[in-house]
Formats: C-alpha cells, structure tokens, sequence
C-alpha cells in the first residue's frame, strides 16, 4: 500500500526532515546543534515544493519521539504537532534508537544491532533491536537509560554477532572490550528521518498512528516526570 508521509527528527544534534510520496523518498540532514527550529521548518517547505504537494495531502506525519536531547525531542514534538494539527494529519512517534537501527540496515545489511546515544550523565540510552523476517524492528521493551557498566553487563547476555549504531560507542569505548560478541560498526552515528520513514510506512499499514493532542515523546530518564505534568 503506498503512503504519503513526511517525517522529521531533531531528537539529537541532526537536524532531518524526509519525505515519502508513492514510494519516492526525497531528504534533507544536517548537523545542527543548536539551530533546530531554523532549519527544520525550511527543510519541510523544502520537500513538500520539491514534490509539488501541500501538507493536507498526507497521510500522516511522523515525529522522533526520542530519546535524545530533552530540549531536541520537544522542539520536535511541537513543531510537528503544529504542523498535524493544522493539516488535520494523524501522527506517528517513532523512536530514535529504532532509527539508527534501521539506518545500520540501510547501509550493512545489519539485522542484529545495539544501539547506543551519549545520554550525558554518565549513562548510555540503550536497546537491542532484531529485526524479523517481516521486516519489522523486534526490541523496543529493551530500550533503557543505563550506565555504561549496565550496558556492559547486558552484552555479556547476549552472544553471537552484533552491529553498533549511535554516539555511545564514541562516548564509551569500554563497551567494545569485556564481553564475548562480535561487534561490527555500522557507521550509523545519527538517526536521520529517511531511515524513519519505513517504521512509519509499517506504523501507518498497522492503524498505529495517534491524534496530535496524544503524541507523546519518550524520555526514557525524564518520561516519569512528563507524564506526572497537568494535562498529560
């Protein structure tokens, strides 16, 4: 089935937008610390003149729901319920960590991959995802906000060969010694929105999508606090 769906990502220091239109993937990245909502909104004016399409001829809209950067992960949230509630556009939260999975994927051929994000504060956010013979990311009950000695200690369950995607094995280059896997690096570092958009096509197929009042970022250290907020 195809699909029109845009999708955007500022959860981390990239900055991306992507879209998907009858199965023709058009994208724009960048590495942009500290200049998200500047450049995010053109990206989007971007692809959407590109293709010759106005946003209310989506289907949806997918967002990276985190984790990542606190202040990332709610620009992103924001611009792009904004942008669905003024186009009357279902959203779609995709995760970051299966992001970069999915980009180890893209590039290697990686079905079998550890993703790691730099969470600052000593910890790593951390998930191990298997992708099936469907096709689809099997692993988000492992997403997690660890240490580094934690992550180590859940390697050490595992066996076989891995790919690594994401900033913490730069950050924490102990996670390559004191256990018995294979790792492979994916050369993933970033999650990009073109590597969202197959999430979102299976998300959109499988009637996943929420309302953009309901769209909801995942924190991992913080989501406790967030859902404690008046009104959430």
């Amino acid at each position: 089935m195809s699909s029109r769906i845009l999708a955007l990502d500022t959860a981390t220091e990239a900055c991306s937008a992507a879209l998907l239109n009858q199965q023709q993937i058009d994208a724009r990245f960048e590495i942009a610390p500290r200049d998200h909502t500047q450049r995010i909104l053109p990206f989007i004016e971007a692809l959407l003149q590109a293709q010759q399409l106005e946003l209310t001829a989506l289907d949806a809209l997918a967002f990276g729901r985190g984790p990542g950067s606190f202040t990332g992960v709610r620009i992103g949230i924001g611009i792009a319920q904004g942008l669905a509630l003024g186009a009357m556009l279902p959203m779609i939260g995709i995760s970051t960590l299966a992001t970069l999975a999915q980009g180890a994927f893209r590039q290697q051929g990686a079905t079998r991959v550890l993703t790691a994000i730099d969470a600052r504060m000593g910890e790593v956010y951390w998930a191990e995802y298997q992708r099936d013979e469907q096709g689809v990311w099997q692993g988000e009950a492992s997403e997690s906000v660890l240490s580094p000695e934690a992550a180590l200690a859940r390697m050490q369950a595992l066996e076989g060969e891995w790919f690594t995607a994401g900033t913490g094995w730069q950050a924490w280059p102990q996670l390559q010694q004191g256990h018995a896997l294979t790792l492979r690096a994916s050369g993933v570092e970033l999650p990009t929105a073109e590597d969202m958009l197959p999430l979102a096509q299976q998300a959109w197929q499988r009637g996943d999508t929420v309302a953009p009042e309901h769209a909801e970022p995942t924190y991992l250290r913080n989501e406790v606090t967030w859902k404690k907020l008046p009104g959430r």
